[in-house]
């Protein structure tokens, strides 16, 4: 097992808690589990992308910043 986490550059504790979460699975889960995992970081992305532009907007209300009326979707601080 020494040589298999060296290999991969993990420490051994690392592979065992890897069986032990993984080792049941079969391939398909293992797919579907990626799959689930990629759109949940989208997911986590579009949301933090839509908290920031809500903040964007709640400074511009209170008059921090300005619109640029050349460049659509772009802020300039006064």
């Amino acid at each position: 097992m020494a040589a298999v986490a060296k290999k991969h550059g993990v420490s051994e504790p690392t592979i065992y808690a890897w069986r032990k979460r993984f080792g049941s699975l079969e391939a398909m889960d293992v797919r579907r589990l990626k799959t689930v995992e990629q759109e949940n970081a989208r997911l986590k992305k579009l949301l933090a992308e839509r908290d920031l532009e809500i903040e964007v907007m709640k400074e511009i209300t209170r008059g921090k910043y300005l619109a640029c009326p050349s460049v659509v979707g772009r802020w300039l601080i006064q």
